[in-house]
């Protein structure tokens, strides 16, 4: 196998081979990964056969300690291969990686992986892989999500709430405007409540959503008065809906905008979508469980899928 480090020459060639490999999504396209750029230090890696054709890729970023994180600006940022490929072959692939950032005097590798239903098809290959090679499993985190071929009722009041919300004449529509959604809901209530900001920036994301239209939309509720009580950003892969972000004030969870919000969206908006992915419930690398937000996401029909974050140490691999 042949080992190129990325460059802006292949960009073409990378994006390509993102929208066919059997593991990934939108966020390793280039035209998303490069927009914090200046940050990270990008040491992605593409691999190809004895034909000179790709069959992965790798995206990746390096640190001065001679560590390489499987990019830490994206949520997750797994190894691409091909469809197609066999165990023993991704096995080889894996270890290739592995060896090339060896010979480069990295030291530790941090592998972030995503739930396995983001995936075309079955990925264990990689899990199998990360096995023989000792690496650790350092952090989990809980992903909520629906699977609409095993679809669990709501729970609670969540229905009686969204009535409620939808009877007071709160309305669901996408919306483009990020900046107000941004600076009146998003970022007052993360400080508030979490003292974090959101990962993002406005800014940030109108840039993205210019790139990505389809990709990425803000849905929001709003009341007769025009005022927007809550909201929620979705990245849109092919059969999953993620919300990145989920935010609403006082005013939207006392009067039951946010319930009527998402009971709009998985009745109606994303039928088409398999998975509908709440994000995480977890704060501390995994080791805590927001217990107020989980037990939310679980009255929504919610369900846990494993999100696995692995430790390779590179100089005792192969």
């Amino acid at each position: 196998m042949i080992v190129e480090r990325y460059s802006s020459l292949n960009r073409k060639a990378w994006n390509t081979f993102v929208k066919t490999a059997k593991n990934s999504t939108f966020l390793f396209d280039r035209d998303f990964m490069e927009y914090h750029q200046d940050r990270f230090t990008d040491h992605s890696l593409l691999i190809k056969n004895e034909n000179n054709h790709i069959i992965g890729c790798f995206p990746a970023n390096e640190t001065k300690n001679k560590v390489i994180h499987s990019h830490q600006g994206l949520t997750y940022g797994a190894l691409m291969f091909k469809k197609d490929l066999k165990l023993t072959v991704v096995m080889e692939l894996f270890e290739t990686v592995l060896d090339y950032y060896k010979s480069q005097g990295m030291k530790t590798l941090y592998y972030k992986a995503f739930p396995r239903f983001y995936n075309e098809g079955q990925t264990d290959e990689l899990e199998y892989s990360l096995f023989i090679n000792n690496a650790t499993l350092y952090r989990r985190d809980t992903a909520i999500a629906v699977d609409r071929e095993h679809r669990i009722n709501y729970s609670g009041n969540i229905r009686r709430e969204a009535k409620k919300a939808l009877q007071s004449g709160i309305f669901i529509s996408e919306d483009n405007n990020i900046e107000d959604f941004w600076n009146t809901i998003l970022t007052p209530n993360l400080e508030s409540r979490f003292d974090v900001k959101p990962v993002h920036t406005a800014e940030e994301i109108k840039f993205l959503k210019n790139k990505f239209p389809d990709k990425i939309k803000l849905y929001t509720a709003t009341d007769t008065a025009g005022e927007i009580l809550a909201g929620t950003v979705f990245f849109l892969m092919d059969n999953v809906a993620h919300c990145q972000y989920i935010s609403a004030n006082d005013k939207g969870r006392r009067e039951g905008a946010l319930n009527l919000l998402f009971v709009t969206l998985l009745d109606e908006y994303f039928q088409e979508m398999r998975y509908f992915d709440f994000g995480i419930a977890n704060e501390d690398n995994g080791r805590h469980i927001n217990t107020g937000l989980l037990a939310w996401k679980e009255r929504m029909g919610g369900r846990t899928y494993s999100h696995d974050f692995y430790e390779v140490d590179l100089t005792g691999t192969k």
